[in-house]
């Protein structure tokens, strides 16, 4: 056994580096090890990931979040009013009745949910099942940041097999039928 075998390994092959006049070869502080990445790349590589994967945490976030909210209440959107402004958003509410009033562009009525109200101004043509004491979606803006008038030119009558089921007398045609 020579001074640099360690006790307890074999010894090297004949002719193996090791031996006198042989030189072995050394690795440097800056040469890597095969199958190993520096210390510097692996952090590196942690950090892009971290940032990635952040990124996508963050557009998943954002979309989730715009499309998950379809519409406002009127209580909602009477607390955010100043910061709707007059972008375009979707509110929803029961129509109040003796409050629709037909009109040569659309019709105007008052939505209301949970004691609070707003007057709709509908430009367009309302939908057959429109009507008093319906839940609606309505699409459009605030005339003014200060104003409870609601610009609408689309009204969208909430109705299924289920809520027909449940309430039978409310969906009926300004003629009477059964819808």
């Amino acid at each position: 056994m020579t001074e640099t075998e360690a006790p307890g390994q074999p010894a090297p092959p004949a002719g193996a580096a090791g031996e006198a006049g042989d030189a072995e070869p050394t690795l440097t502080g800056r040469e890597a090890r095969p199958g190993r990445r520096a210390p510097r790349q692996r952090v590196r590589l942690m950090v892009v990931g971290a940032v990635l994967v952040a990124a996508f945490v963050y557009i998943l976030a954002e979309g989730l979040g715009s499309s998950l909210n379809y519409f406002d209440t009127v209580d909602q959107a009477l607390a955010q009013k100043t910061s709707l402004g007059t972008s375009t958003f979707r509110l929803e509410g029961v129509v109040v009745p003796g409050t629709v009033v037909r009109t040569d562009s659309g019709a105007d009525f008052t939505v209301a949910e949970g004691g609070q109200r707003v007057t709709v101004r509908n430009t367009g043509t309302p939908p057959q099942l429109f009507q008093a004491n319906l839940p609606v979606v309505v699409v459009g803006h605030f005339a003014s940041t200060t104003s409870d008038t609601f610009l609408s030119n689309q009204i969208l009558v909430k109705h299924s097999a289920s809520y027909i089921a449940a309430h039978p007398g409310r969906v009926k045609a300004p003629n009477g039928s059964v819808r």
